[in-house]
């Protein structure tokens, strides 16, 4: 679906032709492929600053369906909750190797997976990129245990 090189303008997809500053909201929030790993709790190594991710979730997850069961809520609910802007993509080192986000931020391709690549929103499960039903959440977690949750996921 994505992938039309015709040359026409209105055949390039949008996230090929436009900056991430001039995305409608629309456009902007359709780069996200919810696969939840950005709402995974993460670890950050004092001494190397390097971020470790975890099986553990933010409370407002649906661990049934996906996504957040708060979203336009989310900031205020879960104070450490950052709610991506283009300016912050640019700088969150956090964010998943595979968050559109940051992909197109740096310039890359959206993977062949995507959402907006295939066309089908399970893409992203049956990629084994999505964290649903892998993950606890945070809420049945005690935060001593977290560091024994440390996972790496499938890039």
């Amino acid at each position: 679906m994505g992938r039309n090189m015709t040359g026409r303008a209105e055949d390039i997809p949008f996230w090929r032709r436009k900056k991430l500053e001039d995305m409608t909201r629309e456009e902007w929030e359709s780069l996200c492929d919810h696969c939840g790993r950005c709402c995974l709790v993460k670890l950050e190594d004092e001494d190397t600053g390097e971020i470790h991710f975890t099986s553990v979730i933010c409370r407002l997850y649906d661990l049934q369906c996906g996504g957040c069961m708060a979203y336009d809520e989310r900031a205020r609910r879960m104070p450490d909750c950052v709610p991506l802007t283009p300016q912050k993509v640019r700088s969150l080192s956090w964010l998943p190797s595979t968050c559109a986000y940051r992909l197109l931020a740096e310039g890359k391709e959206l993977p062949d997976w995507h959402p907006l690549v295939t066309g089908d929103p399970a893409s992203v499960r049956r990629a084994g990129i999505a964290v649903i039903g892998r993950v606890t959440s945070e809420s049945e977690v005690d935060i001593e245990d977290l560091t024994g949750r440390i996972v790496t996921w499938p890039v």
